[in-house]
């Protein structure tokens, strides 16, 4: 008897166990889109209560670095990998874009109402060290009738490796000749003046502490901190505010998706378009050792674009072009074979 009870104890084990058994994934990158990411991850496995989706915030230079040396399972990036990058990862790897986001200049300016207008000229001269005060003539040209104080400009940037400085310097570059040469554009530059802060958080959280700074983050860094963002000028000579819909428009402009999903939307043409707009990437390997993780990435995707997407806008991130989502489960679907 107490032989029989002991067999039926360890067969209910054995099914009690298999059926809290959880497939993990373990992610690693941007903190741009971690707020959409969170959300995306807990409501997966709301669904799908068998798979644990891990996601580290730590920019996107630690999630490509982590990707490289096998200690993750996928990673994110604001900035699409270029060759050199590819060919250090130890598999293939597809690029999938995942939403649309915008990065705004955030300040913080006592006494100033309304939405500074920024031009490219301005932006550049201020992250050169060229615009040392808040009432320099550019400031002041850009924003007629607003009193801007004779206070020196406090330079804010993320001190990590980060997709989105990449986006602020990718769209530096494109505006300024002499940006592109003297610092470029990559995760990681070597900045003229300013002090980092790490993260969209850490930058973010300079901000706001530091009178007369201003730094650059995601869009929905300054709405949940409620740090007064500016208007930008786009390539059609318009400020435009970042928005759901401008951010919308930027990514209008691409008429032909790369096969690879590999390309630059900042300083898009179009009258309405926001001009520090840009797709983020999930970096997923096309080859599995773990036939359930693969199955689970799989999964996941599939219900990103089915599921996910329809989130977005709650988080001021814009959905995918259904151009994009088609091409998205072509690649998909080559994936699962």
């Amino acid at each position: 008897m107490r032989r029989l009870l002991g067999c039926a104890l360890i067969v209910l084990l054995t099914f009690s166990t298999a059926a809290v058994a959880q497939t993990i994934l373990n992610g690693a990158g941007a903190t741009f889109p971690n707020p959409i990411y969170s959300k995306w991850f807990s409501e997966f496995h709301k669904a799908h209560g068998d798979v644990q989706i891990n996601y580290q915030s730590i920019g996107s230079g630690g999630g490509i670095r982590q990707l490289q040396a096998g200690t993750v399972d996928f990673g994110a990036s604001d900035m699409p990998l270029n060759d050199d990058q590819l060919k250090e990862m130890d598999k293939p790897i597809i690029q999938f874009p995942a939403v649309l986001g915008s990065v705004v200049p955030a300040y913080n300016l006592t006494g100033v109402s309304g939405d500074l207008k920024f031009t490219p000229e301005v932006l550049v001269g201020i992250y050169l060290g060229k615009i040392k005060k808040w009432n320099d003539k550019a400031l002041t040209d850009a924003n007629p009738g607003v009193q801007l104080p004779d206070e020196p400009i406090v330079v804010v940037h993320r001190s990590d490796g980060s997709g989105t400085t990449f986006v602020w310097t990718d769209y530096l570059s494109k505006v300024s000749a002499e940006w592109k040469s003297a610092v470029g554009s990559n995760t990681a530059v070597n900045w003229p003046v300013g002090i980092g802060g790490k993260g969209n958080e850490g930058v973010s959280g300079l901000v706001q502490q530091q009178p007369g700074a201003i730094g650059y983050v995601e869009l929905i860094y300054a709405l949940q901190n409620h740090i007064p963002f500016g208007v930008v000028k786009n390539a059609a000579g318009n400020f435009v505010k970042a928005s759901l819909e401008s951010t919308t428009a930027a990514a209008a402009s691409v008429k032909n998706m790369p096969a690879d999903f590999r390309i630059s939307i900042t300083n898009a043409a179009g009258r309405d378009a926001y001009p520090i707009s840009s797709f983020t990437y999930l970096l997923v390997p096309t080859q599995w050792q773990d036939q359930k993780k693969k199955g689970a990435i799989v999964s996941f995707l599939t219900w990103m674009l089915d599921n996910g997407e329809s989130m977005v806008t709650q988080l001021d991130y814009a959905p995918l072009p259904k151009q994009v989502t088609e091409m998205e489960r072509a690649k998909i679907a080559e994936l699962r074979q």
